[in-house]
């Protein structure tokens, strides 16, 4: 233990001591302020699809994909350091892709009219408002640090249809996958039938991914972008890596999830009660298929691969495609393996709810933090930022993101908020009905002014769940009279 700590010249390895406290700080965050129910029999949680513990697991979500990020730092891939979480990536954005399909078909069964002002309000607002707001930023800060960019790139990327902040890449997919609910659940009736359109797309999309590659492969002499020469001298800014959209694979391989989270919106009523009727042996058979379906995934990276560019031989798509179908599988049942877990253990806790809070704008401003701290990496002994050993330096690097990632997500989630309330107007405020509700008021009467309230709570964009929280509260405060005073009689008058 101490050999690890100290390591073998006596000199304190302040990475290996962050090791271990990040593991102890995971583990207190699994267990504070959980909701237990693993050995009650027939027991659930009720809440565990609420919108508080959607909330806590984008969270954990959000964290796990910043460290994942630090992760795929070419230096922690040497050291070994975050190993773990260099492929995680996409478990944890199924997460997101998850919570916005279920929400999605949540509040168009919930909310009548829900399509109408559908693309103003939930894709103009709330995503490609943030997307750009995130270019100017980050426009800024490339000039503000000098970093080079040709003039026609500078056009492109301020446009959007190129990328000036690589991790973005999840609005512009998030977008897209909207836009196809949208003109779906307006062209076609049966849910089956939208159902599979959407997988149709998605898959469609996956494949036109696979076709595109990493870089501009078709631009240029074979194999241009293995020669190093080429790749700096040669080649001209857009032919290079992670410029055009969909230049990865992680575009789209977590996509399926968003199917999965609408389906299993549609279905969660029998789903639930399937899981309830024998819950601990359907769980079992849930996981067992999930390894398999991981056991797939595996084959097919390690078989075919995405990366197939780099092997001499072209862009060798029909490898990555198979890769690409290879995966599919696992992104459709993992979140559902995730979420029945839930049913029996979940948390909720303040640092899980703050980071679900901004997770999109931790999300897109981790590559500024990543970027402007980057020199802690490349140091060596006689540098002013040499901290006696390279653990050290990677340690205070790995700490300094994350909290820069948080500080800059804020600034960021204020500003895009300023901005949609400067474009949208304000937020409306919903007041309670002012009349009081009788003891003895009759159930229709309660039922009518229940169902105008949710139209009420459709019109203002409010979910389901926040409609029902604010009509019980209404009754609530509602039938509580106020005690009646006392009052004292006149005993002279009474004589």
């Amino acid at each position: 233990m101490l050999s690890f700590i100290f390591g073998h010249a006596g000199e304190i390895h302040w990475w290996n001591i962050a090791d271990l406290i990040v593991a102890l700080a995971f583990v207190y965050l699994i267990f504070w302020g959980r909701s237990n129910k693993l050995f009650k029999k027939n027991e659930y949680n009720d809440d565990f699809l609420s919108l508080d513990t959607m909330k806590s697991l984008r969270g954990f979500a959000a964290i796990g994909v910043i460290l994942h990020h630090i992760s795929q730092e070419s230096v922690f891939q040497q050291e070994g350091i975050l190993l773990p979480f260099v492929n995680a990536g996409a478990y944890f954005v199924s997460i997101f892709f998850f919570a916005s399909g279920y929400g999605l078909l949540k509040s168009f069964n919930s909310k009548p009219g829900y399509l109408n002002g559908f693309i103003k309000k939930r894709i103009v607002k709330s995503i490609i408002v943030p997307y750009y707001v995130d270019i100017l930023i980050y426009a800024a800060f490339i000039a503000l640090v000098r970093l080079p960019m040709e003039k026609e790139q500078w056009i492109f990327n301020l446009s959007g249809l190129t990328m000036m902040n690589q991790y973005a890449w999840f609005p512009v997919v998030l977008t897209i996958l909207y836009l196809v609910f949208f003109i779906t659940f307006k062209l076609f009736k049966l849910n089956k039938t939208r159902f599979a359109v959407i997988f149709a797309f998605i898959i469609l999309m996956g494949i036109g991914c696979m076709v595109e590659g990493h870089c501009a492969w078709w631009a240029g002499p074979d194999n241009w972008w293995c020669s190093e020469y080429y790749y700096m001298n040669e080649a001209t800014w857009w032919m290079k890596e992670k410029v055009f959209w969909f230049h990865g694979e992680w575009w789209v391989n977590s996509a399926p999830a968003f199917l999965t989270g609408i389906v299993f919106a549609s279905y969660e009523e029998k789903i639930v009660a399937f899981f309830k009727k024998d819950y601990w042996k359907r769980f079992f058979f849930l996981v067992l298929i999930t390894e398999a379906c991981f056991f797939i995934s595996d084959i097919g990276q390690s078989k075919f691969g995405y990366w197939t560019e780099y092997n001499l031989k072209g862009p060798e798509i029909g490898n990555k495609i198979a890769t690409y179908f290879c995966q599919v599988p696992l992104f459709l049942i993992l979140p559902v393996t995730i979420f029945i877990f839930l049913m029996k253990y979940h948390v909720s806790n303040p640092v899980s709810r703050f980071f679900g809070k901004y997770s999109l704008h931790t999300y897109l401003m981790n590559l500024m933090a990543i970027t402007l701290l980057r020199f802690l990496e490349f140091n060596f002994e006689g540098s002013p930022f040499y901290m006696g050993d390279r653990y050290n330096n990677l340690f205070v690097y790995a700490i300094g993101v994350i909290i820069f990632t948080v500080a800059f997500g804020v600034m960021e989630y204020k500003i895009t908020t300023r901005v949609q309330e400067w474009m949208f107007g304000g937020k409306k405020v919903v007041e309670a009905p002012v009349a009081r509700v009788s003891l003895l008021e009759d159930a229709d009467d309660k039922y009518s002014r229940k169902m105008s309230m949710f139209r009420k709570e459709a019109e203002l964009g409010l979910s389901a769940a926040e409609s029902v929280s604010a009509y019980e509260t209404v009754e609530e405060t509602s039938l509580k009279e106020k005690p009646k005073k006392k009052v004292k009689k006149n005993k002279k008058a009474e004589k």
